[in-house]
């Protein structure tokens, strides 16, 4: 492993691949190569992959909610990312990306590295939204980066009271989480205000009612008015929500800021913009997934389901361009996504479409799902 080291162009002549991020699609890229070998045919000596991450794991934010209610480990929702990249015969660089120059072909580090490349992935995520749209406050964290969010929530005391920023399915997991909270000695109040769209815009009815029945069950205040800070306090339109000891914002992702300087083609919002092969549209030597890219061909949601989905396609699609032929792989979504939404409680909600279902028997399924993701890398990795 190399930790915030200089990639020069001499350093070999072969192709060098460059994956920036562990986000879901590049482990399954990972996956591809210790599956079916590196590309192209003939292995590893004809081809050096790169993966550069700020941390040697991926922490899954699907079972961040059950480790807030005790249902999980803190470290068991870790997926080993520099092993998987050691036994996909790629090699792990330790930094953060924090600019690209896609013309001369090189990303820059926050330690002030450069790793140049011939083919460049980026799969990084997206960023906080929490102080753009909330203000500045010491009690705000951001969900995003999801390690620092457990790193903050592990090291505070257990708040008396918290609010919840944001009606989506992640602010609606985190307040159910925080409110059975396993490391408080009493169960801490918790408000969410989901902003002017309401509690879980986009779902079905028969789920937002079933949301609705078990947050009223279990004591957790609901306002639908969007979130603010206003001299020292947390508003929800004209309504105090003080006191809080903890302000959480969880209002989707926005693009790093190093995505639109770059010169990539960018949506409105400042996501790159791939076609329909997860390929830059204004520099066909790159590829971008997951929450920092935007389809230019269709509207999807920043999910880490499309990522999970998409990781399969992007692999293809790399190994077909270094073999000299043209990326073929077209990530559809389906006409709906499975979410399973843990009420910290030992029940889960259960969404698909227009349908719903509510129980313990959800949460089971739900953990069964999470464990045998987190499962099948370790297997992969070695580290099982």
């Amino acid at each position: 492993m190399i930790r915030g080291a200089h990639i020069s162009p001499d350093d070999s002549p072969q192709p060098k691949l460059l994956l920036v991020g562990g986000g879901h699609a590049h482990v399954a890229v990972l996956a591809d190569w210790i599956r079916n070998g590196p590309p192209p045919p003939g292995g590893a000596a004809r081809l050096r992959t790169l993966l550069l991450t700020p941390h040697p794991t991926l922490r899954y934010s699907g079972m961040v909610p059950g480790w807030l209610a005790g249902q999980h480990a803190r470290d068991q929702g870790l997926v080993d990312l520099a092993a998987l990249a050691a036994r996909a015969g790629a090699v792990w660089v330790q930094g953060r990306c924090v600019a690209l120059d896609p013309q001369a072909r090189v990303v820059h580090t926050e330690t002030g590295e450069t790793i140049t490349f011939d083919l460049a992935s980026f799969d990084t995520g997206g960023v906080g939204r929490g102080h753009a749209v909330l203000g500045d406050d010491p009690r705000l964290i951001d969900i995003r980066p999801i390690d620092a969010f457990v790193a903050r929530i592990a090291a505070r005391p257990a708040p008396r009271r918290v609010v919840v920023a944001g009606g989506g399915a992640g602010g609606v997991e985190l307040a159910f989480g925080l409110r059975n909270l396993a490391s408080a000695e009493a169960r801490p109040e918790v408000v969410l205000a989901t902003g002017a769209a309401g509690l879980l815009p986009g779902f079905s009815q028969a789920v937002r009612k079933r949301v609705a029945r078990a947050q009223a069950r279990q004591g957790i205040m609901v306002i639908a008015e969007d979130a603010r800070l206003a001299d020292g306090a947390i508003m929800a339109g004209n309504r105090s929500l003080e006191p809080a000891d903890l302000i959480v914002a969880a209002l989707g992702s926005a693009a790093p800021d190093w995505v639109r300087e770059s010169g990539l083609a960018v949506d409105d919002a400042g996501f790159a913009l791939v076609d329909r092969h997860q390929r830059s549209c204004s520099h066909p030597h790159i590829f971008v997934a997951g929450d920092v890219a935007a389809r230019a061909d269709l509207a999807l949601a920043h999910s880490g389901v499309h990522a999970v989905f998409a990781g399969p396609v992007l692999a293809a699609n790399l190994r077909k361009l270094l073999a000299g032929e043209p990326p073929r792989r077209s990530y559809q979504p389906r006409w709906n996504s499975l979410y399973l939404m843990n009420t910290g409680d030992g029940s889960a909600i259960a969404s698909y479409g227009r349908l719903a279902a509510q129980g313990a028997f959800v949460l089971r399924l739900k953990h069964w799902i999470d464990k045998r993701w987190i499962a099948q890398y370790a297997a992969l990795a070695g580290t099982a």
